[in-house]
């Protein structure tokens, strides 16, 4: 089977393979595709092959497909009969390397019953050496190489493509580490950019909101005076419209203070008994009663504003997804924890649940979930602030009777 081939051996066919790895790991972690070609046409020219694949699972189409091919005839003729994309379903030797993760080697594949009709025919391969590709911690695909003689192929080769493989899925891996930062590196920067907008353009519109609030004050007492009853509403329901959009922009404004560390507490001695029935009394409704289960008192030092902002978000969506008629439950209990005493504060609604695909990015800022109208800083800023006081926020449960979220607090004693 040796003479098949023709070339350097012992020793400098030994120097001549290293070379080859040691290129192999200098290529640079650019493109996959480009990187993989290299590596099959590499392959190819060391073990006289008629063609080379670096074949990877696409997991959505289930399909093995070769994303590094050697420039070769023989590889130019697989991709032109479609044979550059293997279905798993279909079987053959290279998808059976691949679920078995066992290397192959043949030099008959022409009477092989296992092999594609349409490799062994149509593309008249003879001899194959098939080993498993390992990417980062799991088996992603197979390099196969190919030659149209028979017998073409020695368990040294064998040996040889296999430690090949661990390199390639080292370089493969390199190359979709780097990618996937340059993608979190650009997202990032985009994402700094337009956070910085957003924070500029708050503060402007903040500016031009005060004058615009207190003229419609004015115009609210003259309709007062003047017993303009239309006039009045109107009024009114322009200030609470432009109270709505004010919130929005301290929120706004608050994120862009946390990023620049220019966010600070002015925590004091506070009943958040107190607190939680004075909010609770201001957000019920008839349609959406509000309840408070709590001791008679229940002092902390915290920023009072801070956590009625912290609670005040909390209700708004415990509300916004409760079915009308159903109770928003507020309650707050002290639990002992080692490094000392803790309040713990849940608001409950009875609505459907979060989903669960949700949850992993529920606090992340401009995360709006279903049905929401804001710009999805609530919860982000809610948990800022939360652990701003040294406390967390957290969502206790979820399920289709409703969700809890859990705001807890050190007891810091006044």
């Amino acid at each position: 089977m040796g003479d098949a081939k023709s070339g350097p051996d012992g020793s400098a066919w030994g120097d001549l393979r290293l070379r080859a790895l040691e290129q192999l790991l200098a290529l640079p972690a650019a493109e996959l595709r480009p990187t993989l070609d290299f590596a099959g046409q590499l392959i190819a020219e060391l073990l006289r092959a008629d063609k080379v694949d670096v074949f990877i699972i696409e997991h959505a189409t289930q399909c093995l497909v070769a994303q590094g091919t050697s420039d070769t005839p023989m590889a130019r003729l697989q991709k032109s009969l479609g044979l550059d994309r293997l279905q798993l379903a279909n079987g053959g030797r290279a998808v059976q390397a691949y679920e078995t993760e066992q290397p192959f080697l043949s030099g008959d594949l022409k009477d092989d019953p296992e092999e594609l009709p349409g490799i062994k025919h149509r593309l008249g391969a003879r001899s194959s050496l098939i080993v498993p590709l390992p990417i980062g911690m799991e088996i992603r695909g197979v390099i196969n190489v190919v030659s149209a003689r028979e017998d073409f192929f020695t368990e040294h080769d064998l040996r040889f493509l296999q430690a090949v493989a661990r390199w390639v899925g080292m370089v493969a891996h390199r190359v979709e580490l780097v990618q996937e930062l340059t993608k979190l590196a650009v997202k990032q920067a985009r994402r700094k950019a337009a956070e910085e907008l957003i924070t500029v353009l708050a503060h402007d519109l903040a500016n031009h909101l005060r004058p615009l609030e207190a003229r419609l004050l004015l115009i609210q007492r003259r309709a007062e005076r003047q017993q303009a009853v239309d006039d009045h509403r109107d009024a009114e329901a322009a200030t609470q419209s432009l109270r709505s959009l004010t919130r929005l922009i301290n929120d706004l404004l608050d994120v862009g203070r946390l990023d620049q560390g220019l966010f600070s507490l002015r925590p004091q001695p506070v009943d958040l008994a107190g607190l939680a029935r004075e909010l609770a009394a201001t957000a019920t409704t008839p349609e959406y009663p509000v309840r408070v289960e709590a001791p008679e008192e229940l002092v902390t030092v915290v920023d009072p504003a801070r956590v009625r902002q912290v609670l005040e978000n909390l209700v708004a969506n415990a509300r916004r997804h409760s079915p009308p008629g159903r109770p928003v439950d507020v309650a707050l209990r002290t639990r002992s924890r080692p490094e000392g005493e803790w309040v713990e504060v849940t608001v409950c609604d009875q609505g459907p649940g979060i989903p669960a695909e949700q949850l992993p990015t529920l606090f992340e800022r401009f995360t709006r979930g279903t049905g929401s109208s804001g710009l999805g800083l609530g919860l982000f800023l809610a948990r800022r602030l939360a652990e701003a006081h040294g406390g967390t926020l957290e969502v206790v449960s979820t399920s289709r009777a409703g969700t809890c979220f859990g705001l807890s607090l050190p007891v810091v004693a006044g």
